[in-house]
């Protein structure tokens, strides 16, 4: 479910989404902001999506705005987020100046209004101009902000700066409660993946195994699997590394210098990026049997869920063997599996 307001050129647009089931209650909206209360089990909340007004002339309207927002908050648990187009202090800059005046505006607002940042965690910058240095910018101009009934409720919420990869601005996400860290799972079982058809290498594979097996049919599968892994690594598990190598790789030319190497480095990596996106997306698409998605969604959390739906299905609780008895129970059913013998011909 969700609502959206249309962008103004290359400028603006703003989208609130929410999960089936969560209640959300619709306040106003603008071109340059989305109001809603949020019920959760700690209680009602209120959230705004701020998008502040690009140009310096105009950028009072965004403190007037805020202000009204403000006024029209009771005593509700507040929290702002979004766009602002306007930093706080020159520490929040690199490159360029910024008038003094410009960030006492800011200041001023958010005192008036009584709210304070959320502590982010992430790189310092959420735009980077794309620029060659000496004329590369970047700022903190996205942030998250709350008043002290909102912190009260969420007292270990953090902001999260994400790492910026097609655009210019960085992603912010707030964790409202932090989860412990969890420990990683083991082993996973072995799949043949639908995205190695055609790579080369994956039949020659599988013709070694099936030629060097026993003629027992699950013994020659594992075998077979054998092979694969050895020759593919571990399915999902190796693209999800090298997006995260990548990833990490990304991460540091972004922090980095802006020197013309850098920058074209970077443009391949966001393109190596994406093709591991697709191939992600074509394995979940592969387990979850959803093949009517759209080409380019990128939504591989649906998939997760419609996995974990077909993983209950698949479960086999009974067989019959050749003589007609059944068979029920994992032991029973997988020595029945494993007698089976196709005709040959």
């Amino acid at each position: 479910m969700g609502m959206e307001v249309d962008s103004m050129g290359r400028s603006g647009g703003l989208a609130f989404l929410w999960k089936k089931g969560v209640m959300c209650t619709f306040r106003s909206v603008s071109v340059h902001h989305m109001d809603f209360v949020v019920a959760v089990d700690e209680g009602e909340w209120r959230v705004t999506g701020f998008y502040g007004w690009p140009v310096v002339s105009d950028r009072h309207l965004s403190w007037e705005l805020l202000r009204e927002l403000r006024v029209s908050n009771g005593d509700f648990p507040w929290m702002c987020i979004g766009d602002f187009n306007e930093i706080l202090f020159a520490t929040e800059m690199k490159g360029g100046n910024r008038p003094q005046w410009q960030m006492n505006n800011f200041r001023e607002a958010i005192d008036d209004c009584g709210i304070r940042d959320v502590a982010f965690e992430g790189y310092d910058f959420t735009y980077d101009n794309g620029q060659e240095e000496p004329d590369n910018r970047q700022s903190r101009i996205e942030r998250a902000m709350g008043n002290e009934r909102w912190f009260d409720m969420f007292p270990r919420a953090r902001l999260i700066h994400m790492d910026r990869e097609w655009s210019d601005h960085s992603h912010i996400k707030v964790i409202l409660q932090p989860r412990p860290d969890r420990d990683v799972r083991g082993g996973k079982v072995f799949r043949f993946e639908q995205i190695w058809v055609g790579e080369e290498g994956c039949e020659e594979a599988i013709r070694k195994a099936w030629a060097s097996g026993t003629g027992d049919l699950p013994d020659t599968l594992t075998d077979c699997a054998k092979e694969l892994v050895e020759w593919k690594g571990i399915g999902i598990g190796k693209i999800v590394r090298d997006i995260h190598s990548k990833r990490r790789r990304l991460k540091c030319l972004n922090e980095g210098g802006r020197s013309a190497r850098a920058i074209n480095e970077r443009k391949q990596i966001v393109k190596d990026i994406a093709s591991l996106l697709k191939q992600e997306e074509i394995f979940w698409r592969q387990r979850s049997r959803a093949l009517w998605l759209k080409e380019g969604d990128k939504n591989t959390k649906y998939f997760h869920q419609k996995e974990g739906q077909r993983k209950k299905k698949n479960h086999i609780a009974k067989l019959i063997d050749d003589d007609g008895r059944e068979h029920n129970g994992t032991v029973a059913v997988a020595a029945v599996a494993k007698e089976y013998r196709p005709e040959r011909r």
